[in-house]
């Protein structure tokens, strides 16, 4: 590595984040860990997106801003500004969260001091439009296991993969898929990087994901809030909507017949196939794969129910009352 490289790159997508994307910029410059590079990727913004962030590029060098001729969708500026990375670390941050200013030294520490941990985060809490504390992320998920299949097994539990928004070694990002156009496609990655190497989460709560009404969450996966103080099969009925988050994901997908549901499922077993593993650590991934999907089968049932009604209608989408209806 040249000494012109940072040993971090920040990766920030936006799409129309005028509102708080100030707030992140500083919440990013503020860090007590400054050997960093802030790649910002513009979606063809229609806001004053573009005017702010050129205007911090212009007074911080390490910034960089690119914009897209036209929204290429989630995952692929997801994807863009990893591509544009040179650090040996990464880290994706979003147009509207918060960090305290010790989090990237925090776990940059961490990977430092054990190669055999890939990804590091911190507990985290929720935050408000104003930035005020609404509650805290109480989903725990055990993936500093030392056997991949065990970690495999974690992170099928259902959860907000804020993970991806910890510090992780680029070589391992390198070494699988990249973020693909479906839904869950945050939390596909986060298996495939969990089957590699450990997950270490600070006990501290130095990350702030903000809720408000005009994220992905709040429009595809309303009672998040809800599901996040309290993972248990009996909310089941607050699973996302996949087929808004597919076209989210890939912009290209829209009006298009998507089976979803089924989609994960085959990006489960292929995560498993191409892992490096023995063949006992990919007989308990399969199990599983059995044991915390059960109970869920009647969604790859909807797919289906779905995909013939929107053959029968045309490629015109259904509204959320005809899924319903469907069901």
């Amino acid at each position: 590595m040249s000494s012109n490289q940072p040993r971090l790159s920040i990766g920030l997508p936006v799409y129309n984040g005028e509102k708080f994307i100030k707030a992140a910029i500083d919440s990013l410059l503020d860090q007590t860990f400054e050997d960093f590079e802030l790649i910002i990727s513009d979606n063809a913004s229609t806001d004053k997106t573009e005017e702010i962030c050129r205007a911090y590029a212009e007074q911080d060098k390490r910034i960089c801003y690119y914009r897209n001729d036209k929204n290429i969708g989630c995952a692929r500026n997801f994807n863009r500004v990893f591509q544009l990375s040179s650090g040996e670390y990464f880290k994706w941050a979003a147009y509207d969260d918060l960090h305290s200013p010790d989090f990237i030294k925090k776990c940059v520490e961490v990977l430092d001091q054990d190669p055999s941990i890939i990804l590091c985060h911190s507990q985290a809490y929720f935050i408000d439009e104003q930035g005020n504390y609404l509650q805290n992320y109480n989903i725990k998920l055990k993936a500093d296991a030392l056997k991949p299949h065990e970690r495999f097994h974690e992170l099928l539990i259902k959860h907000l993969c804020y993970q991806c928004y910890g510090v992780i070694r680029a070589s391992a990002l390198r070494m699988i898929p990249q973020m693909g156009g479906y839904g869950n496609a945050d939390g596909i990655l986060l298996l495939r990087l969990g089957l590699l190497g450990r997950f270490y989460e600070i006990p501290e709560y130095l990350f702030f994901p903000r809720s408000h009404p005009q994220q992905s969450m709040s429009m595809f996966f309303p009672n998040y809030l809800l599901f996040a103080d309290k993972n248990d099969k009996s909310l089941l009925s607050t699973m996302p909507d996949y087929y808004a988050y597919s076209v989210w994901f890939d912009s290209a997908k829209k009006g298009q017949i998507l089976l979803p549901h089924w989609r994960i499922i085959w990006e489960y077993i292929l995560s498993i196939w191409l892992s490096p593993l023995s063949l006992n650590e990919r007989l308990c991934c399969h199990i599983s794969l059995h044991q915390q999907l059960k109970g869920t089968e009647y969604l790859l049932l909807k797919d289906l129910l779905i995909a013939l009604q929107r053959l029968w209608k045309g490629s015109q989408p259904l509204s959320m009352q005809e899924q319903q209806v469907t069901l």
